[in-house]
């Protein structure tokens, strides 16, 4: 790493931003290279789609860039930028569904028999007992809307409950008995996984 990048990382998100409200296209450059791979992975995590992941991560940066001077340094950079891209995939799951009950409808399927997934899929991954990263990104996918957005956001990307708070707009209390609740359901869907696999 040369000076110049050693430097450009010790600036703060939020110093970025203020750059970039005042003409630095650099610093926009720079905030892309901090935050594409982790939205990347919360996108991916939450939507199970490296396509639409990519979508939504493009899309988050595009917001950026035309609405720069709606951001405010009363909240942390991290926080705003992450609720766009959360609210983009919020609007992905939403369409998904849609195009989901079109093309179900068209076909002839009831919808609700349809969304019923294979809890055994991909059994045949578990090796020496220890859980591979597809299993557990399947179970996170099965875990309702609520819960997969705040497991993601806390376990996965490491924010603080206070940050996931303000980004789901959601109490913090709520984001706490949300969490606890995603980690007893994987948990409990992991388990069935490794014993299905055990009795194959």
């Amino acid at each position: 790493m040369n000076k110049t990048e050693t430097k450009s990382s010790q600036v703060s998100d939020e110093e970025l931003i203020k750059r970039f409200q005042d003409g630095d296209l650099y610093a926009f450059d720079l905030i892309v290279h901090r935050y594409k791979d982790a939205l990347f992975n919360f996108t991916y995590r939450y939507l199970g789609s490296s396509q639409e992941a990519e979508d939504v991560v493009q899309e988050t940066f595009l917001r950026i860039f035309r609405n720069r001077h709606a951001y405010r340094q009363i909240a942390k950079f991290s926080t705003w930028i992450y609720t766009i891209a959360s609210n983009l995939a919020k609007t992905e799951l939403r369409k998904r569904k849609r195009r989901r009950q079109v093309y179900t409808s068209d076909m002839g399927f009831d919808d609700r028999e349809f969304e019923i997934e294979d809890i055994h899929a991909d059994t045949e991954r578990v090796v020496d007992s220890a859980l591979t990263e597809k299993l557990i990104q399947d179970a996170i996918n099965r875990l309702p809307e609520k819960f997969k957005k705040v497991i993601v956001l806390v376990d996965v990307q490491e924010l603080s409950y206070e940050e996931v708070s303000k980004i789901m707009r959601i109490p913090l209390g709520t984001i706490k008995s949300r969490v606890n609740r995603a980690r007893l359901k994987l948990q409990e869907m992991l388990k069935d996984i490794a014993e299905i696999h055990l009795h194959t």
